[in-house]
């Protein structure tokens, strides 16, 4: 299969994308066409959001969730970060999965039937847990996980309040119309440092700053319940939080079945199916 998208060479090279950003009628899906994501003020009512926030409270702090190679520790205070495949976890967070307002959105974006790709919790409590830096996670789909095509869109579901102080998703808009292919090789079992501090797959400075001066940054705000899609290839980050405020959400990627995963294309190895799903079977 030939590799569209370059990466983890000896240079950082920059590739126009190739693929349609909404593969569906486009119709409603203008802003997302254009940005490459979409903001959703109250996906989830007061209720939902308590039920679902229940939930995460319960799964980190069962002490079978935090032992399984699932969950992800923060490297400092070895409190919970995040806990992944969190819809196989979870019957609860597998009907979120399953919910119209959810995977059918999805499907408009992507023009087919979608499998979860990933899907997690990130809990991102007060007073020091640690951000994410600047990167495209298409970048490490295609690299580490085999995707080959752009068709692939993830959504994070705010289950606490996003303030402008505790940590919120940055995005660059617009800056999902070209790929940034990184510098350096794909070290062997790059996800296990990776999922706490990203480092291969890491855009240089001078990208990141001629990124910025061009499509400005975004963040977000919001009550819980709210939303934000996103596209694969949308240069994004966030920060440090060192307020009272925590900052959880579930985050979950569809990929389109019409783009299952391959061979990774700049990894030696493919990571884990929890955190790259090889079972395409359609959300139904």
């Amino acid at each position: 299969m030939p590799d569209l998208y370059p990466t983890r060479g000896a240079t950082e090279v920059v590739t126009p994308r190739q693929d349609p950003v909404v593969w569906g009628p486009s119709t409603g899906l203008e802003s997302y066409e254009q940005d490459g994501f979409l903001t959703v003020d109250q996906l989830l009512a007061d209720d939902e959001v308590g039920f679902y926030r229940r939930e995460l409270d319960r799964l980190i702090a069962d002490p079978a969730v935090r032992a399984d190679e699932r969950a992800i520790t923060e490297p400092q205070s070895g409190a919970v970060r995040s806990v992944f495949e969190v819809h196989r976890i979870s019957e609860i967070f597998a009907g979120l999965v399953r919910d119209e307002r959810v995977v059918g959105t999805a499907r408009r974006i992507l023009g087919s039937d979608v499998y979860v790709h990933q899907s997690r919790i990130n809990v991102k409590p007060g007073f020091g847990a640690s951000g994410f830096y600047w990167h495209s996670d298409f970048e490490t789909w295609h690299a580490e996980d085999g995707l080959a095509n752009m068709r692939t869109v993830s959504v994070s579901i705010a289950l606490t309040e996003n303030h402008d102080t505790n940590g919120g998703l940055m995005i660059m808009p617009g800056s999902h119309r070209d790929f940034l292919g990184c510098a350096g090789a794909t070290p062997q079992d790059n996800y296990k440092k990776s999922l706490q501090m990203q480092d291969a797959g890491t855009p240089s400075d001078e990208a990141l700053t001629k990124m910025a001066d061009r499509h400005g940054i975004r963040l977000f705000t919001g009550r819980a319940g709210s939303a934000t899609w996103f596209d694969c290839n949308c240069m994004h980050g966030s920060g440090d939080n060192i307020t009272p405020y925590p900052r959880s959400n579930v985050f979950i990627v569809f990929n389109s079945v019409e783009n299952a995963a391959v061979e990774p294309f700049a990894a030696p190895i493919r990571r884990p199916e929890f955190i790259g799903a090889r079972d395409f079977t359609p959300v139904r």
